[in-house]
């Protein structure tokens, strides 16, 4: 499948499938789903409206919304076992919209046709009422072709009327349901490492062990290769938390996902001899981010008994980090990648507390953090 451009709903249909882990057999989940999905389309609408200039993310939080209307649609179509373009390819085909020969961009086609509106869109409160009226008429009983079709038709009008773009709508949910429910495949890693054309005193190190000791003090000391890193920590609450062991979650990121603005910092790795990465990826606001990221994520984890026995972390918990790090370059990694560093990295962290220090082993090539305890005391 391409990377940008069209895309085919077809290819869209077949890849999203593995994201749904809902009984097949019941329709109640995923048509409620996307009667759910269709009220934060209209909840984001009114915010535009309320707050206008002062919602500037509107288009990207839009897009979201329609991609997971666009996700439960999809499911609908899959348990009737009907396709996807299918339906949209009927509910273009009627008076407000036109088809217009194009010359494809889809390799496997010279020419596309794409259904143009004949007319300016109507209000947007107008397309959403009849979006939901749509979304509404599905409830209770197990939906007919026509019901998919109706909804289609007003889906289509609300994304014209919103001026958002179909293909970004469903590449972006796409990449956010690929991403925050399967393993990243060896395609979905290209281009996730970050620094691989610097040099080897600019990257940050491929494999790592960080030695963390407590001393009498109640504070943790960092050494790597037998040096003294960044300042000794205390939990700084008065309720102790361990947060003075918190540098594994950096070292985390930087073994799982490649990045890590504090370890560079730490270790003195910046990327120095491109300014404009020094400066906008791995200088003080880039270190902010990440260690904002590092103590929300704590404050978080302190009531789930810091991911103890848990395999998964929240999708809520996984796009607000989304949003902690868009416009820097980790942005790129799939949040099922994020699952992994954050658990990983508590996983670790758990051992550091009970054992008041350790070894932490990372490994980027196989995007691995490990613990392993200190060696005993002469």
């Amino acid at each position: 499948m391409k990377k940008e451009g069209s895309i085919l709903l077809s290819d869209y249909a077949a890849e999203i499938s593995a994201t749904d882990v809902l009984n097949p057999q019941d329709f109640n989940p995923v048509l409620q789903g996307l009667y759910g999905e269709v009220g934060g389309i209209m909840a984001t609408a009114k915010k535009c409206v309320r707050e206008r200039s002062a919602y500037p993310g509107f288009k990207k939080a839009a897009e979201e919304e329609f991609g997971d209307a666009l996700w439960y649609l999809a499911a609908i179509c899959r348990r009737l076992q009907i396709p996807l373009e299918e339906i949209f390819s009927e509910a273009a085909n009627h008076g407000n919209f036109r088809s217009v020969g194009a010359a494809s961009d889809v390799t496997e086609g010279a020419l596309a046709y794409i259904a143009v509106p004949v007319a300016a869109p109507a209000s947007l409160d107008e397309t959403l009422v009849r979006l939901g009226q749509s979304a509404a008429a599905l409830l209770g009983h197990t939906p007919t072709r026509t019901n998919l079709v109706v909804f289609a038709r007003a889906y289509l009008d609300a994304i014209h009327a919103a001026e958002l773009v179909f293909s970004e709508v469903a590449r972006g949910n796409l990449w956010k349901a690929r991403g925050a429910f399967l393993d990243p495949r060896a395609d979905d890693l290209i281009g996730l490492d970050f620094d691989s054309e610097f040099g080897i005193e600019e990257q940050l190190p491929r494999n790592f062990k960080i030695r963390v000791n407590q001393r009498g003090t109640g504070r943790s000391y960092l050494q790597w290769k037998g040096v003294f890193i960044g300042d000794p920590l205390t939990d700084n609450i008065a309720d102790s938390d361990g947060y003075r062991f918190h540098d594994v979650f950096h070292f985390a990121y930087a073994a799982v996902l490649h990045w890590s603005p504090v370890m560079r910092a730490l270790i003195k790795h910046k990327r120095k001899s491109n300014p404009k990465y020094d400066e906008e990826q791995d200088s003080g606001r880039a270190i902010v981010v990440e260690e904002g990221v590092s103590a929300w994520i704590f404050s978080r984890a302190k009531g789930l008994n810091f991911f103890d026995g848990q395999d998964k972390v929240s999708l809520g918990l996984l796009k607000t980090i989304g949003e902690f790090v868009s416009g820097y370059e980790v942005e790129k990694c799939p949040l099922k990648l994020w699952e992994k560093a954050i658990l990983d990295g508590y996983t670790v962290f758990r051992q550091l507390k009970r054992n008041q220090g350790g070894w932490i082993i990372g490994n980027r090539q196989q995007r691995t953090i490990k613990y392993m305890p200190l060696e005993p005391e002469k």
